[in-house]
């Protein structure tokens, strides 16, 4: 089962908003099987906007952290297709259109969950889930990932 990581799942793993969501999300991370994991390039955008703006890290530090987060799972771009696609998902959904795109890059890299904090937990559109992983009880799908291991 393949997932995408949204904005925030990065940011807090990165130690924005406090320790224990980063220690969370590190654990979380940490036990997703690597091979199953992308990350939207959009997600590496925002990123990039969170650790400058609101972190005050550099951007040679918000650089370098993108870099971290590109060797370690695969960077999915966004196709003009996909992009007409979020425009339609966005005006149907009422999404931002940045979401929507990241949840139609997501259904394209043929993903089945899409974590997030920021999206309605349980969302489905495309074939993709989104899952808040801070929710308890934690998402069937997401415990079935992670191998029913709880962690």
């Amino acid at each position: 089962m393949k997932v995408a990581l949204d904005t925030n799942i990065l940011a807090y793993a990165e130690g924005v908003n406090g320790v224990e969501k980063r220690d969370v999300v590190l654990e979380l991370v940490r036990n997703l099987p690597q091979e199953s994991a992308i990350v939207p390039v959009q997600v590496l955008g925002e990123l990039f906007n969170v650790l400058t703006r609101k972190a005050g890290r550099s951007r040679a530090e918000a650089r370098e952290a993108l870099l971290s987060w590109r060797d370690t799972f695969p960077v999915f771009e966004t196709a003009p297709k996909v992009m007409l696609t979020a425009a339609d998902l966005a005006t149907d959904h009422h999404l931002s259109i940045w979401d929507a795109v990241i949840l139609a890059v997501a259904a394209q890299a043929g993903c089945r969950l899409l974590l997030s904090e920021d999206l309605q937990d349980g969302f489905t559109w495309g074939g993709v889930t989104v899952v808040n992983p801070f929710a308890s009880p934690r998402h069937a799908l997401l415990e079935s990932l992670l191998g029913g291991n709880g962690a």
